[in-house]
């Protein structure tokens, strides 16, 4: 069974800090390619950040790069998303995002969102 649970979104202010977690089971977060994407209400959803399975190699959005970080825990099977400098343009529901390749066929899982508001 393979799933994402995502948490530690929430109110947080301009210039403030949260940091998400995706937990995932069924799979080992190692052996895919990890991502961070976030939808604000009326707006597309958009790819944030990546980590790539193979050497852990990162990507960022031009919006958040400088002060996003993505990363992972291969002991917890767990990807973070360290958020600082958060800015009211951050608001959105943030979706974990996994693609692996089994057997010559591609698959892709999606966590449940956590919303994450940055207001005064």
């Amino acid at each position: 069974q393979v799933q994402l649970v995502e948490s530690g979104g929430g109110l947080v202010q301009p210039g403030g800090s949260l940091r998400l977690s995706c937990a995932a089971s069924g799979f080992t977060v190692s052996s895919a390619d990890m991502s961070w994407y976030r939808q604000a209400p009326g707006k597309e959803r958009e790819l944030v950040a990546v980590i790539i399975e193979t050497g852990g190699s990162t990507n960022y959005a031009d919006s958040v790069k400088g002060r996003f970080t993505i990363s992972r825990d291969n002991a917890k099977n767990t990807v973070y998303l360290q958020m600082n400098s958060l800015k009211p343009e951050d608001t959105a529901v943030y979706y974990c995002n996994a693609v692996r390749w089994r057997w010559g066929k591609e698959y892709a899982y999606w966590g449940q969102g956590t919303q994450v508001t940055v207001s005064s």
